[in-house]
């Protein structure tokens, strides 16, 4: 199908775009010129904790240098009540490389607080801030972890029994050509969303002048699902091509729709060559691909096996571990928003709250 090659093309330009992308140097620095200054990047501690935020150079100063600490970001549960206390500068004696940062927890909330230098001899990175994360519970915070990592590995494990059992009946015959179709335009747009903002520099650091406050969403577990979920897919599309498919094919709404998206993304893309918009807010356009595929993607399937009255060819497997993998996504939330008393963690995340709600609909719907 030719509207697949438009990705292809899409995430080609983004990286060589040379014009618009700022490489990272790979020279060795002079270590001489600066000393590197590196933090603990984040802290949780319970009201009335005590924690620690440890600040290390590269190398010694020659002379005493001072830290300025700047509130940033505050969200706090209890109105004019800071999340957490600390002093508001960290000294470096001569020589001295490491130091240390006393904080206490006062309130359930969140602070971004910025680190500044007025010294010429200490370098500070780009993303110069650390986070205060002042909770309910340390237990929530392993659970919630827990959790994490369950519904991503049911989400990951979910499309192996379609494969199988397409091998075992070696044919595809139940399975819908337009929901397959939807689902690798949908896992191709997200998994450009996740890897611009994981590995390309320019659109991470576009994020930041963004969300000057923010924390990038996307992690090293969001990156590889995608692109496990695109080869799985892939996969299955391969299936569709050398198994007995009793004629069946992609409808022509879906092909119009699939072939207006990514139309759209190209047209799109050279836009943001132009500089008209940004990176990230290309990118951006992306998720909000994969989230409008996860609206419709399973009402093909749904509305076949309503007309068939039947489920054969459609992997029950898949089903409850896709229901298994949202539930537990959408827990995962509620409880990292009741922990930190920041419900947009929830309604702030539209695609994520999304893909779960909209799962677990069809999902019910696929096993009553």
């Amino acid at each position: 199908m030719v509207y697949f090659l438009a990705p292809v093309f899409s995430i080609l330009v983004l990286f060589l775009d040379v014009h618009s992308f700022e490489f990272e140097s790979f020279a060795v620095p002079n270590i001489t010129d600066k000393a590197a200054l590196s933090w603990t990047s984040s802290v949780n501690l319970l009201v009335g904790e005590v924690g620690f935020i440890k600040f290390d150079l590269s190398q010694g100063l020659t002379q005493e240098e001072e830290l300025f600490l700047t509130i940033s970001h505050n969200h706090t549960s209890i109105q004019n009540v800071a999340p957490a206390r600390f002093p508001t500068t960290v000294k470096f004696p001569v020589n001295k490389t490491d130091a240390d940062l006393t904080v206490t927890g006062n309130a359930v909330g969140q602070l971004a607080v910025k680190v500044n230098a007025t010294s010429n001899e200490i370098s500070i990175p780009k993303d110069n801030k650390f986070r205060i994360y002042v909770v309910h519970s340390h237990v929530l915070v392993v659970v919630s972890t827990v959790i994490g990592w369950m519904y991503f590995v049911a989400w990951s494990v979910s499309f192996y029994p379609q494969v199988v059992l397409n091998v075992q009946r070696k044919s595809v015959v139940g399975l819908n050509f337009d929901y397959i179709g939807y689902n690798i335009t949908g896992f191709l747009a997200y998994g450009f969303y996740n890897i611009g903002l994981f590995w390309i520099p320019v659109v991470k650091d576009e994020y930041l002048v963004k969300y000057p406050d923010g924390v990038n969403p996307v992690q090293a577990n969001d990156v590889f699902f995608t692109i496990h979920a695109v080869v799985l897919t892939a996969i299955i599309i391969i299936q569709c091509i050398i198994y007995e498919r009793g004629g069946q094919r992609v409808s022509i709404i879906a092909t119009v729709l699939l072939s207006i998206t990514w139309v759209a993304m190209f047209v799109l893309l050279f836009v943001a060559v132009g500089g008209k918009i940004t990176w990230l807010e290309y990118l951006m356009v992306f998720s909000y691909v994969k989230l409008g595929v996860t609206l419709i993607k399973y009402i093909p399937q749904a509305y076949m096996n309503f007309r068939r009255k039947s489920t054969e060819g459609w992997s029950i497997g898949n089903v409850l571990l896709d229901f298994t993998g949202g539930s537990l996504s959408i827990l995962q939330m509620f409880l990292q928003s009741y922990n930190n008393a920041e419900w947009d963690l929830v309604f702030g995340d539209p695609t994520k709250f999304g893909l779960g709600v909209f799962s677990i609909f069809f999902d019910v719907i696929f096993i009553i």
